[in-house]
């Protein structure tokens, strides 16, 4: 196994892809410093798994991606590939040959793939862990890695050892699986924890499953008692009527001769009652011409009113206008103001004058006062020279001429080179200004690179907010679709019928002319469903037939089979004038109130019956509305949206009761739609989110591109700043020299100035002294003449400057006043034609109000007179009604009293009737009892549980009886005391109990099967880490033998190659702690020739550096590896040493393929290949030369 080819693209300084094609042997890496040796040697560690960037001596992983150069852009990613030969089969995989690919991008992804197929980095390690290549590179020598190994710690020297005998992989496989251990027992002792709790709450459940249990059979003993006890019941009881069934016959015939009379007085009586009905669309007619009327009225005289109040109003609103100050007033102040501005700055700007007048005086005596001070001090300075002597002041005068006239050469000198230097200024200066340029041209590129890019981003975030929030609504209709789906599958359930109608229904083929449930053939005004529901009844759940002679047939059927009573609705086809002539005769309602009827839409064959049963219901708001209508009209019936009904001899209503099917038909209908709309909005939602995702991958797409875009403009800027830094820093220079030379004519401008002033006055000097008399005295008396002047210059100055100042703020007080009352003049002229166009307005509306008013008036008059003949029309037909009324009432104390009469002779008649149906009641509450209460019919209750049948011994008996190996006791025959008893006794135990969990005897079960599982799992989980524990045992004694053999090894091989390396001398590996193999470390021991030190840090730098070659080479000799990298490993060894190391180098060549990063030439001379690394442009590039051997040695 060897390293065939490496292939690196993109990787630091190679930013061509290069191959470097490897041989068996020694390949040896030769370049100048800084050409990108050690990046070959980085490249190979990188591609292998090294993880960490200051390995690869950078400070981020990003940092191994070509930067980019001043004529090269920078890549967006780092690939390296190396290929390894596989012919002798060292790696566990079954290819000959295996590429080994990384892949690094700008963004921070990584890719790792093997012979093409992407893997892990997982998978590269424990790949080539196994052929003596570790995660720990110790195959990999570079610069730092022997002063590395010699700092290093004796347990970090042991791993070392360790990876190179393939221990290393194991032990931290071992560590991994200890922490993995003592994560289980944390969840061991929560197991065990719960196991414990588990035990502890079965043994209370176990005592109240017991009790449940005990329950079981006390109800199941008490059930019987009272089965057996209803059924003697219902035997005595249906006895007791077969015998009195004798005289029903003869009291039904009496009935219904009974009936028959008072049918025919309820016939006339609601022939009376229909002909009062006609009546009353005669007076609501009248009544309600009279109110609209009245109503109109009303609204006339409300706009009388308010005509007059509007005309009140604008006349008052006029009176309340207030006029402003004059505008002529505002600008002739406006003018004086501005005139006596003008006036106050030109005071202020004859004081300015004055005062400039005043400092220029007051200067003036101040230059003759210190003229005349000077003159005095050089008169003194004359005199004193005169006495010191002229010929000491002719040599300071000769003496500053000299100096001034150096000073001028070296001015010239200066300025000659600072105009040189403003040339080269100025030339670098152009040329940076046109980098400049072209960097703004740049910056403005970016400016819209960056535009776009931030564009294109906030498109995306709007697209991908878009299909978010399109999501949310899909979910959120589909669960809106579902919520109404299961809402609609509920109340579906709830119209499966269990009475007679259900039967009915379900027996639709045996009932002729049967149309379906009533429920399902109307049609109710939506709100409106409980309310007619309550109207109609018990018709609400009926079930409609085409005729009478079908209804009959229908209870027929339900007699026959026992399945209940039904409501039937008889329908029939509508004769002319059926419900016209009905509606014709209706009394008008209030507002609000609307006739059943209408709400209510159905076959034409149903019409007919359903406007029967509801021709008296008007469906009013509230119980209020219902109270007054049913008040104000007797006859009707009134019923709220809350299902309340209110009449005039009977109501019913209160808080909810259970829906009809009219009802439960109608939120069925309401469901149905609900979830189809909601569906609709779910299909609809996901055809807009197919299309916003589609938008979101189109907004991806433009990111990247504008991403791209910006990337290689930011290039182009980058290259750009560093050439104007370039550019900047000669400005800079050239100016700075320029700028110096300019600092330096200045100092010497300055000091020949100096000298020119003290030439002058020492001139000066001389000849005062040489025209003075020597005994002459200065005259002072100008001096002070001057000087008692100046100070009441100055008094006058600042009384001047205080003039100026006061003016100033005279005139910044009163500066824009004018102004300002001009724009008051403006605003004032506004206000007042607006005031004029709104009392223009006032008087249009007002007369317009005038009109309205007397028209209302007029109306008024009109319908004064309408209103008196309609309230005379209402009266007159109002008269007629009560006539008919009283007429009506006539006959309804006929009816009354036939009702009265009817009602005696029923309750002579009837009263046996009436106690055999209290019988029967009886009976079918006992039936009921028996089917509601225990699920069982009659039949099987008498067959079962009668008189006649004897009573089994009860469970507790038979349990008693085998427990104590007695014979089970026999059936005893049935009496009523000892059941009596016998249930009594079994609800005392049952109550002695006290309460009972029904649900404690599935609860103690599921409990227990937990438990059991538990408990089993537990178990399972020791035995596994006790498993576990056994294997880490043994793979710790198998550490030890193989780090024993590969230390000793090594050990071995450090003896002999130290031998080499140090003719004469002594080395050993020794172990810090030898009694503990599994955390021993090494340490080294060292002796050169000639030396008694064993100490490494008492060693020179180059015996230390031999030291660390001596146990790297004696660890692969003892382990060796495929190949190794060494990365200047001999840089610095002198040329004796050298000699010794390339010998080792040969002998580790016949076992292992080396690859050698190197400087030294007697190193080259012994490789196989020679791989020659240069950098041109910042890019490394690569020359190769294979040696032939035979050749050389020739």
């Amino acid at each position: 196994m060897h390293l065939k080819s490496l292939t690196v693209k993109g990787f630091k300084s190679f930013a061509s892809a290069t191959t470097f094609k490897l041989e068996p042997g020694i390949t040896c890496v030769v370049g100048p410093n800084g050409s990108g040796k050690s990046n070959v040697v980085d490249a190979i560690a990188w591609v292998l798994g090294e993880q960490g960037a200051k390995a690869l001596r950078g400070g981020k992983m990003e940092d191994v991606i070509f930067a980019g150069t001043a004529g090269r852009a920078p890549l967006g990613r780092a690939e390296v590939t190396l290929t390894i030969d596989n012919t002798d089969g060292a790696l566990p995989i079954e290819y000959t040959e295996v590429s080994i690919t990384r892949r690094m991008f700008r963004s921070g992804e990584s890719e790792y793939e093997i012979n093409g197929d992407s893997c892990r980095l997982l998978d590269i390690q424990e790949l080539l862990s196994d052929s003596g290549i570790g995660r720990e590179m110790h195959i990999i020598v570079g610069q730092g890695r022997l002063d590395g190994m010699l700092h290093a710690k004796p347990e970090d020297r042991r791993s070392f050892i360790e990876e190179a005998a393939g221990v290393l992989k194991h032990r931290k496989r071992k560590e991994k699986a200890l922490r993995k251990l003592d994560a289980m027992q944390v969840n061991l002792n929560r197991l065990t924890d719960l196991t414990a709790e588990l035990r502890r709450q079965l043994k209370p459940l176990g005592r109240q499953a017991e009790v449940a249990r005990r329950a079981a059979a006390i109800q199941a003993n008490l059930r019987d008692a009272r089965l057996r006890l209803l059924a003697d019941d219902l035997a005595t009881l249906r006895a007791t009527l077969d015998k009195e069934i004798a005289d029903e016959t003869a009291l039904r015939h009496r009935r219904e001769q009974v009936e028959a009379e008072h049918t025919e007085v309820q016939a006339r009586l609601g022939e009376l009652e229909e002909a009062l009905a006609a009546d009353a669309p005669l007076l609501a007619a009248a009544q309600d011409t009279w109110y609209k009327l009245s109503a109109l009225a009303e609204r006339f005289r409300s706009i009388e009113q308010l005509a007059r109040e509007r005309l009140r109003h604008l006349s008052a609103t006029a009176d309340d206008e207030r006029p402003g100050r004059d505008p002529d007033q505002l600008e002739a102040e406006a003018e004086r103001v501005q005139e006596q501005e003008e006036e106050l700055r030109a005071a202020l700007t004859d004081d300015q004058i004055r005062l400039a007048e005043a400092v220029e005086y007051r200067q003036e005596l101040e230059r003759q006062l210190a003229a005349a001070e000077r003159e005095l001090v050089a008169a003194a300075k004359a005199i004193a020279d005169r006495r010191e002597g002229l010929a000491r002041l002719t040599g300071q005068v000769n003496s500053a001429r000299a100096r001034t006239t150096s000073a001028g050469e070296e001015i010239e000198r200066l300025a000659a080179a600072h105009a040189d230097a403003l040339a080269r200024a100025e030339q670098a200066q152009a040329e940076v200004d046109a980098v400049a340029e072209q960097s703004t041209e740049a910056d403005r590129d970016n400016a819209d690179l960056d535009t776009r890019h931030a564009e294109a981003v906030a498109a995306q975030e709007r697209a991908q907010v878009t299909v978010r929030s399109l999501t949310d609504a899909e979910r959120a209709a589909e669960k809106d679709a579902a919520t109404w789906k299961a809402r609609e599958e509920a109340l579906a359930l709830g119209l499966r019928r269990k009475d007679g109608a259900g039967a009915l229904l379900a027996r639709a083929d045996e009932v002729p002319g049967l149309l379906g449930s009533l429920a399902e053939l109307l049609t109710v005004a939506p709100g409106h469903s409980a309310a007619l529901a309550a109207a109609l009844g018990g018709l609400a759940d009926a079930v409609a037939v085409s005729g009478v002679d079908e209804a009959v047939e229908a209870m027929r059927l339900l007699k026959i089979a026992d399945a209940g009573r039904a409501g039937l609705l008889v329908g029939s086809p509508a004769g002319p004038g059926m419900t016209g002539s009905a509606d014709a005769l209706r009394p008008r309602l209030p507002e609000h109130a609307r006739w059943a009827p209408d709400l209510v839409e159905c076959t034409a064959e149903l019409r007919p019956a359903v406007h029967r049963a509801l021709r008296d219901v008007v469906l009013v708001d509230d119980l209020t509305a219902a109270s007054e209508l049913v008040a104000d009209n007797p006859e009707l019936r009134a019923v709220t949206a809350d299902g309340d009904v209110v009449g005039a001899y009977a109501a019913a209503g209160g808080s909810a009761k259970a829906p009809s099917f009219i009802e439960v038909t109608a939120a069925v209908e309401e469901a149905r739609a609900n979830r189809l709309a909601a569906e609709h909005g779910a299909a609809e939602l996901r055809d807009q989110i197919v299309e916003a995702r589609a938008e979101l991958a189109g907004a991806k797409e433009a990111v990247q591109h504008a991403a791209a875009a910006k990337r290689e403009a930011e290039s182009h800027r980058n290259a750009a700043a560093r050439r104007l830094a370039e550019l900047g820093a000669a400005a800079r220079s050239a100016r700075a020299e320029t700028d110096r030379l300019g600092e330096s004519r200045s100092r010497a401008e300055a000091a020949r100035e100096r000298d020119l002033t003290t030439l002058a006055e020492l001139a000066e000097r001389l000849r005062l002294a040489e025209e003075t008399p020597a005994d002459a005295e200065p005259s002072t008396e100008d001096r002070d003449q001057l000087a008692a002047t100046v100070p009441q210059a100055r008094q006058n100055e600042m009384e001047v400057r205080l003039a100026v100042r006061t003016a100033e703020e005279r005139v910044s007080s009163i500066a824009g006043r004018a102004d300002s009352l001009r724009r008051q003049a403006t605003a004032e002229r506004a206000a007042r034609e607006r005031a004029a166009a709104r009392r223009a307005a006032r008087t249009r509306g007002a007369g317009i109000a005038r009109a309205v008013a007397g028209g209302a008036r007029t109306a008024l008059a009109h319908l004064t007179t309408s209103i008196a003949r309609a309230e005379e029309h209402r009266d007159a037909v109002a008269r007629e009604r009560a006539t008919r009324e009283a007429e009506l009432s006539e006959v309804r104390g006929a009816a009354k009293r036939l009702g009265a009469e009817l009602e005696r002779l029923t309750g002579q008649v009837h009263r046996d009737e009436v106690a055999r149906a209290e019988q029967r009641l009886r009976i079918e509450q006992l039936e009921a009892k028996a089917a509601e209460d225990f699920g069982l019919d009659v039949a099987t209750l008498i067959g079962e549980y009668g008189p006649t049948q004897p009573v089994p011994p009860t469970q507790v008996d038979v349990a008693t009886a085998e427990r104590d190996g007695l014979p089970v006791p026999e059936p005893v025959d049935y009496e009523r005391p000892v059941q009596e008893k016998r249930a009594a006794k079994a609800e005392r135990e049952l109550a002695l109990l006290g309460k009972v969990n029904p649900l404690a005897l599935e609860e103690f079960a599921a409990l227990e099967e937990r438990y059991k599982f538990l408990s089993e799992q537990l178990e399972d989980l020791k035995a596994t880490r006790r498993d576990l524990l056994t294997v880490v045992s043994d793979v710790d004694a198998r550490i030890l033998e193989v780090f024993a053999s590969a230390f000793a090894d090594t050990a071995r091989e450090f003896e002999q190659v130290f031998t080499v390396l140090f003719p004469g001398g002594e080395g050993r590996l020794i172990l810090t702690e030898p009694d503990d193999l599994l955390t021993t470390g090494v340490e080294v021991e060292a002796r050169p020739p000639g030396k008694k030190i064993k100490r490494l840090s008492l060693l020179s730098g180059g015996e230390r550096s031999l030291t660390a070659v001596a146990m790297l080479v004696a660890i692969f000799r003892a382990r060796p590896s495929p190949f190794y990298i060494m990365d200047e490993v001999e840089a610095a060894l002198d040329d004796v040493n050298l000699g010794r190391l390339i010998t080792l180098l040969a002998q580790l060549r016949e076992k292992s393929q080396l690859i050698v990063i190197t400087h030294q030439k007697r190193t080259m001379e012994v490789a196989d290949a020679l791989y020659g690394v240069t950098m041109r442009s910042g890019v490394t590039q690569v020359i190769s030369q294979r040696i032939n051997r035979t050749e050389g040695e020739d």
